[in-house]
């Protein structure tokens, strides 16, 4: 095909700078080049696939469909050719490289002392970090953005490689003049007829009390719907309601008395965290490391960064399993779960 055997590498990563950036003064600024010289290669690129890439509106210069279609392709490629020249590097004793790495809004608390830990050993290395809610990162894993994963539960529609490397204590919380804080023998059945404020359809959270409730054959009564842990704490500690919460996210919220466990039997449950990536996909090897490094040593640094989580050291729970099984409701054990095991055993792909 024309496009094969005429375009250059520099010409795709004109293009991809353009596309990426959307403006020709700011490729060109990246790229230290003149803004002449990357319409030149842009244009030169547009010769070879036999078809205008690039379309000027009233508001300046967008990609059209075929644009759209090839910049898809320009980053893949581009991306590749970085990471063979950080594997090559590798090979040659310097261990450097892109970390690429993406987390659900709720490890955004606990993972950034995780990645200062491990670059202080490798200063070579560099991170890329992507945050969002669950939907958000499996869709960056599915289209290769990120190299791994960080969240509560492997994703049912893609085949993942899933280890677990630390436990994830979550919990029903309020503000200690709440009312539900006076109930002697308060239940979830009870906690089910008030309100709950929750985090927005797509995160890990919002699942997990939705199965929670649906499994126990409970209502789940939102009284509010947030995208942000950092609101549904504020708004919980004002008393607007109780909570649903990862208690990763307000450690300092019940150090200074503002928040409080409901005082329910099985709260918090305890589940786990997962690091995965594609099955398909061979890693990185500073990806490789930083995995070997969450599961041998991630349980024992999250506690060293931000102390032991309040009522997370004697909370039962189900904890370990490779995979949650859908049919099953949680079961939550009445012993405290054991110290995190020196290596955890490598889940099954799914």
């Amino acid at each position: 095909m024309p496009l094969s055997r005429n375009a250059t590498f520099r010409q795709l990563t004109a293009f991809h700078t353009f596309a990426r950036l959307g403006s020709v003064s700011l490729a060109a600024d990246e790229l230290h080049l003149t803004q002449p010289a990357v319409s030149i290669q842009i244009g030169a690129l547009e010769a070879s696939a036999g078809t205008p890439l690039l379309q000027r509106t009233g508001r300046g210069v967008r990609l059209t469909e075929a644009g759209e279609l090839l910049a898809g392709y320009a980053s893949r490629i581009v991306e590749l050719w970085r990471e063979a020249g950080e594997e090559m590097a590798t090979l040659q004793g310097v261990f450097s490289g892109t970390l690429r790495v993406g987390t659900v809004t709720t490890a955004e608390y606990l993972l950034p002392p995780l990645l200062v830990s491990f670059i202080a050993d490798r200063p070579k290395v560099k991170v890329k970090l992507q945050v969002g809610n669950r939907d958000e990162i499996v869709r960056m894993l599915a289209g290769q953005e990120i190299d791994i994963a960080i969240m509560g539960r492997p994703p049912a529609e893609l085949k993942t490689d899933s280890r677990t490397f630390a436990r994830h204590p979550m919990a029903f919380l309020a503000a200690p003049s709440d009312p539900l804080m006076a109930v002697r023998g308060l239940t979830l059945a009870e906690v089910a007829e008030t309100r709950i404020l929750v985090r927005e359809r797509g995160s890990g959270t919002r699942t997990t009390v939705e199965r929670l409730f649906r499994d126990l054959g409970l209502p789940l009564r939102i009284g509010s719907e947030l995208s942000s842990n950092e609101a549904i704490k504020r708004m919980c500690a004002a008393g607007f309601g109780a909570a649903f919460l990862s208690m990763h996210t307000c450690v300092l919220e019940i150090n200074a008395g503002l928040l409080k466990l409901l005082p329910m039997p099985d709260n918090p449950i305890v589940r786990d965290w997962y690091v995965m990536h594609l099955a398909s996909r061979q890693l990185p090897q500073v990806a490789l490391a930083f995995e070997e490094f969450l599961c041998e040593r991630g349980q024992a640094e999250i506690q060293r960064q931000l102390g032991p989580t309040p009522g997370a050291a004697d909370a039962p729970g189900r904890r370990g399993a490779a995979r949650p099984k859908k049919a099953k409701a949680p079961k939550m054990s009445k012993t405290a779960p054991p110290a995190a095991p020196a290596r955890p055993a490598r889940a099954r792909k799914t």
